[in-house]
């Protein structure tokens, strides 16, 4: 399997610890977010990953290297401009197979790479997006109004439940006829035009599993926590917990 590591945003919503060192090296526990993706996805079955740099990328590059310590073949692609989410992916396209993985690298999860490569190509979508079940608290009083301005329910701080992409995706190169080469392009962006064209945008739910969202300083700091907490649930093959033998 292949998968394209996306680290060249900015982070700005972790600023300002993000000024001098790029989101994907913020360090959780022992280690930089992105050296547990990259353990992580050769644990899976993932033997090359493509790094899209560009924020510090250099900084990227000299602490990850070429992926022989985590038995992967790593490359990286430069940026010269942010190109979102999905964006990136024409500057490697040429080392793309059929069918690769694309993610964040801030994620923090549990998440079986293996298992939504192959739910992936089973199915035949053009897209397959991992969600995660994420209770959302209104920390105000909801008013339900009518027509008529009057109020027909009131709800004091109500938790919602949604599905939220988790930043990691399986992908066919098919998405690349959606935009052109060198364009700024989001995976919203990416969903929206494919459901304009009826492409089925397929699933992955983790609902079960792990994910942890590093977005601010709180979340980074609740992360900090829950990781050194529960890291064995996330990097299981060091407990001798988990039956899948790291590469």
């Amino acid at each position: 399997m292949t998968a394209v590591l996306l680290a060249g945003g900015l982070g700005s919503r972790l600023a300002p610890l993000t000024a001098v060192i790029p989101k994907p090296l913020v360090p959780i526990d022992k280690e930089s977010i992105a050296e547990i993706l990259l353990r992580q996805l050769a644990h899976r079955g993932v033997g090359r990953v493509l790094v899209s740099v560009g924020y510090l990328g250099h900084l990227i590059e000299a602490v990850l290297g070429d992926g022989s310590r985590y038995g992967l073949e790593i490359c990286y692609q430069r940026e010269e401009a942010p190109l979102g989410t999905v964006g990136p992916l024409w500057l490697v396209q040429a080392h793309l197979p059929e069918n690769f993985l694309v993610l964040n690298g801030d994620v923090l999860s549990d998440i079986d790479f293996a298992a939504l490569f192959a739910t992936h190509v089973a199915t035949g979508r053009t897209l397959t997006v991992a969600t995660y079940a994420k209770q959302v608290r209104v920390d105000l009083g909801v008013l339900e109004t009518g027509d008529d301005g009057c109020v027909r329910r009131f709800v004091e701080k109500p938790t919602y439940d949604f599905d939220v992409s988790m930043g990691v995706y399986a992908m066919n190169k098919r998405v690349l006829g959606y935009f052109a080469p060198g364009t700024a392009f989001g995976f919203d962006q990416l969903v929206l035009a494919m459901l304009a064209a009826g492409d089925p945008v397929g699933t992955f739910s983790w609902a079960h599993g792990r994910w942890l969202d590093i977005g601010r300083p709180s979340d980074y700091a609740v992360a900090q926590e829950r990781f050194a907490a529960d890291r064995v649930h996330y990097l299981p093959w060091e407990a001798g917990d988990d039956p899948a033998v790291p590469r």
